[in-house]
């Protein structure tokens, strides 16, 4: 797997992408909520706050005196539980890399709004998909995965540095995301039991979710397919050439026709 570790693609509109850097920190927030108690309280924040496939049906039910969002819910409440350390940073890093210059094509609002959107259709295309109806999906892998289809459509042409091996190398950013997203669809088509435990169509759902709904949430002067941007404030200032005069052959200094 490739795992991206800072990308050339510039800020244009915002300073600071404090959305992006918002749901970081809630991500971690919570994940240390679900690791803050006992086991069984770990495990009934799993299936209270995760979204099971079997409850958003209305096909089961959760225990009574368990805490538990209503089911519709869970889409959203599910995005920001992780499943372990691994899972957590993986994802923020990839949330971190990306996410930055996803938000500055939208501005704060749109983003927040765009993030929650992919993340809820990840968890639909999951519903839909997944093999075994008890087992809740969690993690904000299908939200992210927006990020990354529409990050795809914005600048494909930045560079992204990975490390492969053991050598770090800058490599153009649609070749990095499309074969993160061809690993996706053949993992899902030769794991149709869901024996890995990865929600794989959510992945799949959440990034084409984030390529269609790219076009309403991003800013109109945003043009799709750019390269990388250069760095806030550089500016290339050309040299002014000096406008020659006209030979008129009336000595310099005099006026008039007649000088």
């Amino acid at each position: 797997m490739l795992l991206p570790l800072h990308d050339t693609n510039e800020r244009t509109f915002l300073r600071y992408p404090w959305v992006n850097w918002g749901l970081i920190a809630a991500c971690f927030v919570v994940f240390l909520y679900q690791i803050g108690g006992s086991e069984q309280h770990y495990v009934q924040t799993i299936y209270g706050f995760g979204m099971v496939p079997a409850l958003l049906s209305g096909d089961a039910q959760l225990p009574a005196g368990v805490l538990h969002a209503p089911a519709w819910l869970t889409l959203v409440t599910a995005q920001f539980l992780h499943g372990g350390w691994m899972h957590l940073l993986g994802n923020m890093l990839f949330l971190f890399v990306f996410g930055d210059n996803v938000e500055d094509s939208m501005g704060h609002r749109n983003y927040l709004a765009f993030y929650l959107t992919c993340g809820v259709a990840a968890g639909l295309s999951q519903y839909a998909t997944s093999p075994d109806p008890g087992t809740p999906m969690i993690g904000a892998s299908g939200a992210i995965s927006g990020v990354l289809g529409a990050y795809l459509l914005l600048s494909p042409k930045a560079k992204v540095l990975v490390p492969i091996g053991f050598i770090p190398l800058y490599i153009p950013a649609w070749l990095l995301l499309i074969f993160w997203f061809a690993l996706q669809l053949f993992s899902a088509a030769g794991d149709t039991a869901g024996q890995a435990g990865v929600a794989w169509w959510a992945h799949i759902g959440g990034f084409l979710a984030g390529m269609v709904l790219l076009l309403p949430f991003k800013r109109r002067a945003v043009p799709l397919f750019g390269g990388e941007k250069p760095p806030r404030g550089l500016r290339v200032v050309l040299p002014k050439r000096r406008r020659e005069r006209p030979e008129t052959g009336s000595p310099r200094g005099r006026s008039g026709p007649w000088g």
